[in-house]
Protein backbone atom coordinates (compact mmCIF):
# COMPACT_ATOMS: atom_id res chain seq x y z
CA UNK A 1 0.00 0.00 0.00
CA UNK A 2 1.27 3.52 -0.83
CA UNK A 3 1.44 6.68 1.62
CA UNK A 4 -1.73 8.08 0.41
CA UNK A 5 -4.12 4.47 1.27
CA UNK A 6 -1.81 4.17 4.63
CA UNK A 7 -2.61 7.50 5.79
CA UNK A 8 -6.01 7.89 5.01
CA UNK A 9 -7.77 4.20 5.73
CA UNK A 10 -5.14 3.66 8.83
CA UNK A 11 -7.87 3.88 11.31
CA UNK A 12 -10.83 3.22 9.25
CA UNK A 13 -12.99 -0.03 8.71
CA UNK A 14 -14.77 -1.03 5.52
CA UNK A 15 -18.30 -1.97 5.74
CA UNK A 16 -19.51 -3.95 2.79
CA UNK A 17 -23.33 -2.34 2.80
CA UNK A 18 -21.84 0.80 2.46
CA UNK A 19 -19.24 -0.48 -0.07
CA UNK A 20 -21.79 -1.91 -2.42
CA UNK A 21 -24.29 1.31 -1.94
CA UNK A 22 -20.96 2.73 -3.73
CA UNK A 23 -20.23 1.05 -6.01
CA UNK A 24 -17.75 -1.46 -5.05
CA UNK A 25 -18.49 -4.96 -7.03
CA UNK A 26 -17.63 -8.27 -5.03
CA UNK A 27 -15.53 -10.80 -7.03
CA UNK A 28 -14.81 -13.67 -5.12
CA UNK A 29 -13.53 -12.71 -1.62
CA UNK A 30 -12.85 -9.07 -2.69
CA UNK A 31 -14.54 -5.98 -3.40
CA UNK A 32 -13.83 -4.18 -6.61
CA UNK A 33 -14.58 -0.14 -7.76
CA UNK A 34 -13.10 1.64 -10.81
CA UNK A 35 -13.50 4.98 -12.14
CA UNK A 36 -12.51 7.54 -14.84
CA UNK A 37 -10.26 10.43 -13.68
CA UNK A 38 -9.25 13.72 -15.49
CA UNK A 39 -11.53 13.68 -17.98
CA UNK A 40 -11.26 9.92 -19.05
CA UNK A 41 -7.04 10.19 -19.31
CA UNK A 42 -6.81 7.44 -16.33
CA UNK A 43 -8.78 4.48 -14.73
CA UNK A 44 -8.54 4.35 -10.80
CA UNK A 45 -8.46 0.91 -9.47
CA UNK A 46 -9.25 0.14 -6.07
CA UNK A 47 -9.53 -3.89 -4.61
CA UNK A 48 -10.15 -4.40 -0.84
CA UNK A 49 -9.35 -7.97 0.37
CA UNK A 50 -9.99 -8.90 4.05
CA UNK A 51 -9.79 -6.11 6.53
CA UNK A 52 -6.86 -4.13 5.43
CA UNK A 53 -5.17 -5.14 2.59
CA UNK A 54 -5.89 -2.42 0.05
CA UNK A 55 -4.64 -2.36 -3.54
CA UNK A 56 -4.42 0.28 -6.06
CA UNK A 57 -3.77 1.24 -9.18
CA UNK A 58 -3.63 4.34 -11.89
CA UNK A 59 -3.87 3.44 -15.38
CA UNK A 60 -3.20 6.16 -18.31
CA UNK A 61 -6.22 5.29 -20.32
CA UNK A 62 -4.18 5.80 -24.15
CA UNK A 63 -1.00 4.33 -23.24
CA UNK A 64 -2.40 1.48 -21.09
CA UNK A 65 0.45 2.20 -19.02
CA UNK A 66 0.26 1.95 -15.34
CA UNK A 67 0.89 5.50 -14.02
CA UNK A 68 3.11 6.02 -10.59
CA UNK A 69 4.66 9.39 -10.62
CA UNK A 70 1.91 10.74 -8.16
CA UNK A 71 3.14 8.32 -5.63
CA UNK A 72 7.18 9.53 -5.93
CA UNK A 73 7.57 12.55 -3.25
CA UNK A 74 10.44 14.08 -5.73
CA UNK A 75 8.11 14.05 -8.43
CA UNK A 76 6.48 17.99 -9.76
CA UNK A 77 5.05 19.83 -12.27
CA UNK A 78 1.69 20.86 -12.48
CA UNK A 79 0.02 17.51 -14.85
CA UNK A 80 1.45 15.32 -11.42
CA UNK A 81 -0.22 17.44 -8.99
CA UNK A 82 -3.36 17.53 -11.23
CA UNK A 83 -3.43 13.47 -10.96
CA UNK A 84 -1.78 13.46 -7.09
CA UNK A 85 -4.73 15.57 -6.23
CA UNK A 86 -7.66 13.63 -8.25
CA UNK A 87 -5.85 10.09 -6.68
CA UNK A 88 -6.22 11.31 -3.33
CA UNK A 89 -9.77 12.92 -3.64
CA UNK A 90 -11.14 9.77 -4.63
CA UNK A 91 -9.42 8.15 -1.83
CA UNK A 92 -10.66 10.31 0.71
CA UNK A 93 -14.45 9.71 -0.80
CA UNK A 94 -14.24 6.46 -0.30
CA UNK A 95 -12.93 6.49 2.77
CA UNK A 96 -15.97 8.96 3.46
CA UNK A 97 -18.63 6.78 2.43
CA UNK A 98 -17.19 3.23 2.62
CA UNK A 99 -16.05 3.49 6.02
CA UNK A 100 -15.99 3.70 9.34
CA UNK A 101 -13.97 5.12 11.95
CA UNK A 102 -12.42 3.41 14.55
CA UNK A 103 -10.19 4.27 17.62
CA UNK A 104 -7.06 1.96 17.04
CA UNK A 105 -5.82 0.04 13.91
CA UNK A 106 -6.11 -3.31 14.08
CA UNK A 107 -9.03 -5.11 14.95
CA UNK A 108 -8.39 -6.70 18.31
CA UNK A 109 -7.64 -3.47 19.69
CA UNK A 110 -10.63 -2.11 18.07
CA UNK A 111 -12.96 -5.31 19.64
CA UNK A 112 -11.61 -4.93 23.17
CA UNK A 113 -12.16 -1.22 22.63
CA UNK A 114 -16.09 -2.02 22.52
CA UNK A 115 -16.02 -4.89 25.21
CA UNK A 116 -14.61 -2.31 27.82
CA UNK A 117 -16.86 0.00 27.16
CA UNK A 118 -19.86 -2.43 26.80
CA UNK A 119 -18.70 -3.47 30.66
CA UNK A 120 -17.10 -0.56 31.99
CA UNK A 121 -18.45 2.51 29.64
CA UNK A 122 -15.24 3.65 29.59
CA UNK A 123 -13.72 4.99 26.53
CA UNK A 124 -10.26 5.81 25.72
CA UNK A 125 -8.76 8.79 26.31
CA UNK A 126 -5.68 10.22 24.14
CA UNK A 127 -3.81 12.48 25.87
CA UNK A 128 -0.89 12.82 23.53
CA UNK A 129 -0.82 14.37 20.32
CA UNK A 130 3.07 13.77 19.72
CA UNK A 131 1.48 9.68 20.11
CA UNK A 132 -1.75 9.68 18.70
CA UNK A 133 -2.14 6.15 18.46
CA UNK A 134 -2.06 5.99 22.23
CA UNK A 135 -5.19 5.63 24.41
CA UNK A 136 -5.69 5.36 27.75
CA UNK A 137 -8.33 3.81 29.82
CA UNK A 138 -8.71 4.77 33.55
CA UNK A 139 -11.53 4.32 36.77
CA UNK A 140 -13.77 6.67 36.89
CA UNK A 141 -13.85 6.04 40.52
CA UNK A 142 -10.25 6.87 41.54
CA UNK A 143 -8.86 7.96 37.76
CA UNK A 144 -5.90 5.29 37.94
CA UNK A 145 -5.33 3.78 34.38
CA UNK A 146 -6.43 0.12 34.26
CA UNK A 147 -5.68 -0.47 30.61
CA UNK A 148 -3.47 1.13 27.99
CA UNK A 149 -3.09 0.14 24.12
CA UNK A 150 -0.21 1.84 22.03
CA UNK A 151 0.73 1.81 18.41
CA UNK A 152 4.64 0.84 18.04
CA UNK A 153 7.06 -0.62 16.26
CA UNK A 154 7.58 -4.41 17.53
CA UNK A 155 11.16 -3.93 17.91
CA UNK A 156 10.21 -2.16 21.09
CA UNK A 157 9.52 -5.39 22.93
CA UNK A 158 10.99 -8.18 20.55
CA UNK A 159 14.60 -6.62 19.44
CA UNK A 160 14.02 -10.04 16.77
CA UNK A 161 11.09 -8.45 14.81
CA UNK A 162 9.86 -5.23 13.09
CA UNK A 163 6.50 -4.04 11.82
CA UNK A 164 3.39 -1.59 13.18
CA UNK A 165 1.52 -3.21 15.91
CA UNK A 166 -1.04 -2.25 19.12
CA UNK A 167 -0.51 -3.35 22.13
CA UNK A 168 -2.23 -3.55 25.17
CA UNK A 169 -0.35 -2.61 28.96
CA UNK A 170 -2.45 -3.46 32.09
CA UNK A 171 -1.72 -3.64 36.11
CA UNK A 172 -1.57 -7.06 37.52
CA UNK A 173 -0.15 -8.45 40.90
CA UNK A 174 3.36 -9.55 40.75
CA UNK A 175 3.60 -12.66 41.05
CA UNK A 176 0.80 -13.17 38.02
CA UNK A 177 3.17 -10.75 35.98
CA UNK A 178 6.54 -12.80 36.41
CA UNK A 179 4.13 -16.62 35.78
CA UNK A 180 2.81 -14.77 32.66
CA UNK A 181 6.25 -13.75 30.98
CA UNK A 182 7.00 -17.47 31.03
CA UNK A 183 3.84 -17.76 28.74
CA UNK A 184 3.45 -16.85 25.24
CA UNK A 185 1.95 -13.69 24.02
CA UNK A 186 3.33 -11.61 27.05
CA UNK A 187 6.07 -9.63 27.41
CA UNK A 188 7.99 -6.96 29.75
CA UNK A 189 5.71 -4.12 30.71
CA UNK A 190 6.69 -1.32 27.26
CA UNK A 191 6.98 2.36 29.46
CA UNK A 192 5.43 1.35 32.66
CA UNK A 193 7.26 -0.48 35.93
CA UNK A 194 7.85 -4.18 34.83
CA UNK A 195 7.10 -5.32 38.35
CA UNK A 196 3.88 -4.55 38.72
CA UNK A 197 2.70 -4.13 34.56
CA UNK A 198 2.73 -6.24 31.41
CA UNK A 199 2.05 -5.96 27.68
CA UNK A 200 -0.19 -8.38 25.63
CA UNK A 201 0.82 -7.66 21.54
CA UNK A 202 -3.16 -7.50 20.02
CA UNK A 203 -2.17 -9.96 17.05
CA UNK A 204 -4.98 -12.57 17.66
CA UNK A 205 -2.38 -14.68 20.18
CA UNK A 206 -4.24 -14.71 22.93
CA UNK A 207 -7.86 -14.67 22.23
CA UNK A 208 -10.58 -11.81 23.16
CA UNK A 209 -11.88 -13.50 26.34
CA UNK A 210 -8.50 -14.48 28.11
CA UNK A 211 -7.22 -10.38 27.55
CA UNK A 212 -10.89 -9.06 28.93
CA UNK A 213 -10.48 -11.55 32.18
CA UNK A 214 -7.19 -9.54 32.74
CA UNK A 215 -8.18 -6.39 32.25
CA UNK A 216 -11.01 -6.98 34.96
CA UNK A 217 -8.15 -8.02 37.33
CA UNK A 218 -6.92 -4.74 36.27
CA UNK A 219 -9.63 -2.83 36.46
CA UNK A 220 -10.17 -4.18 40.19
CA UNK A 221 -6.46 -2.61 41.14
CA UNK A 222 -6.90 0.24 40.08
CA UNK A 223 -10.18 0.91 42.76
CA UNK A 224 -7.32 1.22 45.39
CA UNK A 225 -8.74 1.94 48.64
CA UNK A 226 -11.74 3.47 47.33
CA UNK A 227 -14.40 4.91 50.22
CA UNK A 228 -17.34 3.62 47.90
CA UNK A 229 -18.64 0.27 47.32
CA UNK A 230 -18.07 -0.39 43.57
CA UNK A 231 -21.37 -2.44 42.93
CA UNK A 232 -24.03 -0.34 44.71
CA UNK A 233 -25.01 3.01 43.51
CA UNK A 234 -27.07 6.17 44.37
CA UNK A 235 -29.35 7.07 41.04
CA UNK A 236 -30.99 9.87 40.69
CA UNK A 237 -34.66 10.27 39.46
CA UNK A 238 -36.62 13.57 38.60
CA UNK A 239 -40.45 13.03 39.13
CA UNK A 240 -41.34 15.50 37.07
CA UNK A 241 -40.45 13.01 33.83
CA UNK A 242 -41.25 9.85 35.66
CA UNK A 243 -43.53 8.75 37.56
CA UNK A 244 -41.97 5.16 39.42
CA UNK A 245 -44.48 4.98 41.68
CA UNK A 246 -46.42 4.34 38.98
CA UNK A 247 -43.96 2.78 36.99
CA UNK A 248 -43.71 -0.23 39.58
CA UNK A 249 -46.70 -0.25 40.48
CA UNK A 250 -47.25 -1.89 37.15
CA UNK A 251 -44.37 -3.99 36.79
CA UNK A 252 -41.35 -4.69 39.15
CA UNK A 253 -38.90 -4.68 36.07
CA UNK A 254 -38.19 -1.46 34.39
CA UNK A 255 -35.74 0.09 31.34
CA UNK A 256 -33.82 2.98 33.48
CA UNK A 257 -31.15 4.92 31.57
CA UNK A 258 -27.84 3.37 31.51
CA UNK A 259 -25.43 5.44 33.38
CA UNK A 260 -21.73 4.27 32.83
CA UNK A 261 -19.84 1.49 35.12
CA UNK A 262 -23.01 0.22 36.24
CA UNK A 263 -22.93 -3.64 35.81
CA UNK A 264 -25.39 -6.32 35.51
CA UNK A 265 -25.45 -7.95 39.15
CA UNK A 266 -25.29 -4.33 40.94
CA UNK A 267 -27.59 -2.48 43.54
CA UNK A 268 -29.58 0.49 42.36
CA UNK A 269 -30.84 2.77 44.63
CA UNK A 270 -32.80 5.28 42.99
CA UNK A 271 -32.80 8.83 44.67
CA UNK A 272 -36.51 10.93 43.98
CA UNK A 273 -35.69 14.23 43.50
CA UNK A 274 -37.52 17.76 44.79
CA UNK A 275 -39.75 17.72 46.62
CA UNK A 276 -39.21 14.12 47.60
CA UNK A 277 -35.72 14.27 48.16
CA UNK A 278 -35.09 10.88 49.29
CA UNK A 279 -33.83 7.22 48.22
CA UNK A 280 -37.29 5.43 47.74
CA UNK A 281 -36.23 2.52 45.93
CA UNK A 282 -33.56 -0.22 46.08
CA UNK A 283 -33.35 -2.37 42.68
CA UNK A 284 -31.17 -4.73 41.28
CA UNK A 285 -29.66 -4.79 37.49
CA UNK A 286 -30.34 -7.79 35.71
CA UNK A 287 -29.51 -6.50 32.36
CA UNK A 288 -26.89 -3.66 31.60
CA UNK A 289 -26.07 -1.66 28.00
CA UNK A 290 -29.09 -2.53 26.47
CA UNK A 291 -29.29 -0.43 22.92
CA UNK A 292 -32.38 2.24 22.88
CA UNK A 293 -33.18 5.10 21.12
CA UNK A 294 -35.13 7.76 22.98
CA UNK A 295 -35.15 11.31 22.43
CA UNK A 296 -37.03 14.67 22.99
CA UNK A 297 -36.17 17.85 24.59
CA UNK A 298 -35.18 17.00 27.91
CA UNK A 299 -33.91 13.92 27.40
CA UNK A 300 -31.65 11.61 25.18
CA UNK A 301 -31.24 7.93 25.74
CA UNK A 302 -28.57 5.25 23.85
CA UNK A 303 -28.38 2.62 26.42
CA UNK A 304 -30.75 1.41 28.81
CA UNK A 305 -30.56 -1.18 32.12
CA UNK A 306 -33.22 -3.47 33.23
CA UNK A 307 -33.80 -3.22 36.60
CA UNK A 308 -36.03 -5.31 39.28
CA UNK A 309 -37.45 -3.12 42.43
CA UNK A 310 -36.02 -5.15 45.55
CA UNK A 311 -37.31 -3.04 48.35
CA UNK A 312 -39.29 0.50 48.97
CA UNK A 313 -38.41 2.64 51.61
CA UNK A 314 -40.40 5.43 53.46
CA UNK A 315 -39.05 8.43 52.54
CA UNK A 316 -37.63 9.72 55.64
CA UNK A 317 -35.53 6.88 55.91
CA UNK A 318 -33.38 7.74 53.70
CA UNK A 319 -34.40 11.40 53.04
CA UNK A 320 -31.40 13.92 51.90
CA UNK A 321 -30.60 15.17 55.63
CA UNK A 322 -29.70 11.53 56.35
CA UNK A 323 -27.00 10.94 53.35
CA UNK A 324 -25.81 14.36 53.74
CA UNK A 325 -24.45 13.00 57.22
CA UNK A 326 -22.76 10.16 55.60
CA UNK A 327 -21.12 13.14 53.10
CA UNK A 328 -23.32 12.97 50.46
CA UNK A 329 -23.90 16.56 49.51
CA UNK A 330 -25.79 16.72 46.17
CA UNK A 331 -27.18 13.52 43.66
CA UNK A 332 -26.89 15.17 40.29
CA UNK A 333 -25.63 11.59 38.29
CA UNK A 334 -24.69 8.26 39.08
CA UNK A 335 -22.03 7.67 42.28
CA UNK A 336 -21.03 4.87 44.21
CA UNK A 337 -22.18 4.27 47.35
CA UNK A 338 -20.74 5.16 51.17
CA UNK A 339 -19.08 1.96 52.49
CA UNK A 340 -20.76 3.40 55.86
CA UNK A 341 -24.05 4.01 54.60
CA UNK A 342 -23.85 0.62 52.80
CA UNK A 343 -23.68 -0.98 55.92
CA UNK A 344 -26.62 0.57 57.57
CA UNK A 345 -28.99 -0.79 54.66
CA UNK A 346 -27.57 -4.52 55.63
Amino acid sequence: MDDFVNKIFKNKVFVEAKMQKFGFKKIGDSFVYTKKLLDNQFEFYIKISGTKNIETRLTDIQTKDIYTLHLLEGAAGTFVGEVREAYRNILDKIAENCCKSTYFVFPQSNRLTDLIKEKYGDSPEFLWEKFSGTGIFRNPQTRKWYAAILNIDKSKIDKKSKGEVEVLNIKLDKDEVQNLLKQKGFYPAYHMNKKSWITIILDETLDDKTIMHLIKKSHIVSGGNAKTVKSEWIVPANPKYFNLDKAFAKNKEILWKQSNNIQAGDMVYLYVAAPVKAIRYKCEVLKSNIPYKYEDTNLKITRVMKIKMIEKYNDEVLSFKVLNKYGIKSVRGARNMPHTLSRLLK
